[in-house]
């Protein structure tokens, strides 16, 4: 094994830098996402894209559910159907496992395993589980969503939501 040299520590600590930097510009996607509510304000999830960004449904289920958009504008319009009222969600909730995120230069891919949850204006309740596989690139410093793609893995109606108002059970 060589001895590393500061330059290669300092490439190493970059890319480092980078992945965090990718990492928490999708964790604010995610985050954002989940409370997408009547009003919101769109500007908030737009800045995470590039302008000529494209989010997109792949696969079976999701190509046709979802559909692709081209641009900031399209994709902005896509989401602004979660905001108005009534509001469509009354809980939604991302969680992202098994990262990968490989970052090259001006560019990076992640890909993610994502559940959501969500509980919908009509009581109704969904458990879903999706491949994500986003392109980023690096725009004035910050990282930005270029390709965004999810694919579902499952989908899993429930009759009840998730959230019921009850006191939990604890210890006596």
């Amino acid at each position: 094994m060589t001895k590393p040299t500061v330059a290669s520590l300092s490439q190493r600590l970059w890319a480092l830098e980078q992945e965090k930097a990718v990492r928490e510009c999708m964790q604010r996607y995610m985050s954002l996402c989940d409370v997408l509510d009547v009003g919101f304000d769109l500007s908030l999830l737009m800045d995470l894209f590039a302008t000529d960004a494209v989010w997109q449904g792949v696969g079976k289920r999701y190509a046709k559910t979802f559909g692709a958009y081209e641009g900031k504008d399209a994709i902005a319009n896509m989401f602004a159907k979660y905001t108005q009222p009534p509001a469509h969600f009354v809980t939604n909730a991302h969680f992202l496992t098994n990262e990968q995120i490989h970052v090259s230069n001006d560019t990076a891919v992640g890909t993610w395993l994502l559940l959501q949850t969500a509980t919908f204006q009509d009581g109704r309740s969904q458990l879903s589980s999706a491949r994500l596989r986003v392109n980023f690139t690096l725009d004035n410093e910050q990282w930005k969503i270029q390709h965004f793609q999810t694919e579902s893995l499952f989908n899993r109606p429930m009759d009840t939501p998730w959230d019921v108002d009850k006191a939990l059970p604890t210890p006596e």
